[in-house]
């Protein structure tokens, strides 16, 4: 078994290659070539945690793999990560367990994708101010997926804390020393969001960050945050301004999305008002952004698919550059 190491992934493995293998899952899942069950979300609700268990097959590379995540919100008090995982990756052609890793970076990876995925279809063309809010562990990678695929000038960071909003501006000069562009820190969510051609939502909130109506026309919101049936990151006004709601899936976002099962059970919003599943764009089924004013919404809850379609590329990768530890159990 090979075993590789958050440090030794981010030397092998980028943003731009990351979203490539993401649209190729989401073409697959398109085309019936993926078996995902919905995840499993175990409550730890003494430490305000949980730990979800992620399991998938990709049969179009003949790999399957099942990644285990913690989310443990208070752990940034103790000096520790919030978010730990681990996945393990195997041959689905024999069975062997071929390689175990960290899955903490390639979650923030994976999910930063599957944003820009839906940013390269829904997003403007020539978008080029983004609004982040929520500045934790999730946010680096969505920074870096909507820059990969848009010309970024300016982002307008919010967070809770102030501290983690610089901390993240920071985190960026140091990804980005030659970009040109400008890192600006907001004291409020509306403001970020009143300037913005992209928003994205990158929090565990339980109540909408900002008004839907400040939303500027032609604009594009990634939520990604809100991973359970009692958090919600947009408020209906959003939901009701969006020419176009996408999900990553249907069944994960019936099972898990709070911003949109809310609206569901009080009548204000009707799943049959779903544009699409990513895939259905990707595969040509239904139309990604059709007019420069238009709002579009890109709701994401997680799905394993992804992280067996990056860990199969990072083990690959992994082989070809003698990378990683070989182990045997």
């Amino acid at each position: 078994m090979l075993v590789l190491s958050r440090e030794e992934i981010q030397k092998l493995y980028t943003m731009k290659e990351c979203l490539q293998d993401v649209e190729a899952a989401f073409r697959f899942a398109a085309e019936g070539k993926t078996e995902t069950p919905v995840r499993t979300s175990v409550p730890h609700e003494k430490h305000g945690a949980t730990t979800l268990y992620m399991p998938s097959y990709i049969e179009a590379v003949e790999y399957t793999a099942v990644k285990v995540v913690s989310i443990f919100p208070h752990n940034q008090e103790k000096g520790l990560p919030s978010l730990q995982g681990v996945t393990l990756l195997t041959e689905a052609k024999t069975g062997r367990h071929v390689a175990l890793m960290d899955a903490t970076y390639l979650t923030v990876f994976r999910t930063g994708a599957s944003s820009g995925v839906a940013t390269k279809l829904l997003a403007r063309e020539d978008a080029d101010s983004c609004a982040v809010l929520g500045c934790g562990a999730q946010a680096v990678g969505q920074v870096q997926a909507v820059m990969e695929v848009r010309d970024i000038k300016r982002l307008t960071l919010y967070n809770r804390t102030k501290e983690r909003a610089y901390k993240l501006a920071e985190e960026i000069h140091t990804l980005y020393p030659d970009w040109k562009g400008s890192i600006e820190i907001a004291s409020d969510a509306n403001q970020a969001v009143d300037s913005a051609d992209i928003v994205v939502c990158s929090t565990k909130s339980t109540e909408p960050l900002f008004d839907g109506e400040r939303l500027r026309p032609g604009s594009h919101v990634n939520a990604i945050g809100a991973y359970q049936p009692h958090m919600q990151e947009f408020d209906v006004t959003a939901l009701k301004r969006s020419s176009k709601v996408v999900v990553d899936t249907l069944e994960g976002a019936l099972h898990e999305a709070g911003d949109l099962l809310m609206p569901i059970e009080r009548g204000e919003w009707s799943i049959d008002q779903l544009h699409a599943e990513l895939g259905d764009i990707l595969s040509g089924r239904k139309p990604g952004r059709e007019r420069a004013e238009e709002i579009t919404l890109y709701k994401s809850v997680g799905i394993a698919y992804l992280d067996t379609m990056v860990a199969r590329a990072v083990y690959e990768k992994a082989k070809q550059l003698g990378a990683g530890t070989h182990v045997r159990l």
